[in-house]
């Protein structure tokens, strides 16, 4: 296991990815209809390209295959937080929140903040993150729900 800061030249893996890990959730949470309108973001939102070239993030990779990845972008916000579906509940979220934070606290930020999918917000409650809100949004004419979340970060 590998964790290394991201890079530009990453960005066609990153895209593979966040595809697998949307496709790879189970359909009693979210719908094949839902999983094709968020997984096309990769490839028809300008902000994902945007977030991995400007965004400060971290994969973790296998025998030179990326596994899982988390960016911030702004500086204050995990934008993009994926694991592909057979390495999900393995500890790789957990490393990726805890350097995240890590790095956030050594910039002297105060707080993260992040939109947690109805898959991913019990992984930032068990790392002490707290609930703001429920929201609806929508992708590609599709609703979704997700928790908008924060981190006070401690400074020490």
């Amino acid at each position: 296991m590998n964790l290394r800061q991201i890079t530009i030249k990453d960005q066609i893996e990153l895209k593979k990815v966040y595809f697998d890990s949307i496709q790879s959730i189970d359909e009693k949470i979210y719908s094949q209809e839902q999983k094709r309108a968020w997984s096309s973001q990769a490839w028809k939102n300008s902000n994902f390209d945007k977030t991995i070239s400007e965004g400060k993030g971290w994969l973790i990779s296998e025998k030179g295959i990326i596994i899982a990845f988390a960016i911030r972008y702004p500086i204050n916000r995990i934008s993009l937080f994926y694991c592909k579906g057979k390495f999900q509940r393995k500890g790789y979220g957990s490393m990726l929140i805890h350097k995240l934070e890590y790095e956030a606290e050594k910039e002297g930020l105060d707080y993260l903040s992040t939109e947690a999918s109805l898959i991913s917000y019990e992984l930032f409650l068990k790392n002490e993150w707290k609930i703001i809100r429920k929201e609806k949004v929508i992708i590609n004419n599709i609703f979704f729900e997700r928790y908008k979340m924060v981190k006070m970060i401690k400074i020490n």
